[in-house]
């Protein structure tokens, strides 16, 4: 896997949060995300959407582990004129320096990616920045070419 820098603005989103193990239901979840963007004209060629998993399953019991499926909103977005949704909820990334790693956009390469990121960072003297989450990044246009990015927090 290659690995780049990246600078992450701070930035406003929009999201749905699901508990429960991880897996199918963070699919569904990142589903109805995506009908309640597309319905606030949120969906189009510049969106960028975030998977992130909240709690680490080998410590917290999977019924507690929490994912939030994201979308970032534009600058211009008007939180008064949006109609309230008592499952969307609004949020915030602080931002800051993150290692990137862009994979394929299947369900194998992506827990592969899991399982090999925080590894690789350590082998080229990174250290993971763990007050901030590790964000699935899905931008629209890598996922029409089949590729997403794990980000991973970096100090």
């Amino acid at each position: 896997m290659i690995m780049k820098t990246e600078h992450i603005a701070p930035c406003t989103m929009a999201y749905i949060r699901q508990t429960g193990p991880y897996g199918p239901d963070n699919i569904k979840t990142m589903e109805r995300l995506k009908h309640w963007a597309k319905s606030r004209d949120l969906m189009n060629g510049h969106s960028v959407i975030l998977g992130i998993a909240q709690d680490d399953p080998r410590i917290t019991p999977q019924e507690k582990c929490r994912y939030d499926a994201c979308i970032l909103l534009p600058g211009d977005y008007s939180f008064e004129s949006s109609a309230p949704d008592q499952n969307v909820h609004y949020g915030s990334i602080t931002g800051g320096n993150y290692g990137v790693f862009t994979i394929d956009h299947t369900a194998g390469a992506i827990q592969q990616a899991w399982e090999e990121v925080l590894q690789q960072l350590f082998a080229e003297n990174y250290v993971p920045d763990s007050s901030r989450p590790i964000l699935e990044r899905y931008k629209a246009e890598l996922v029409e070419r089949h590729l997403c990015e794990i980000c991973v927090p970096i100090q």
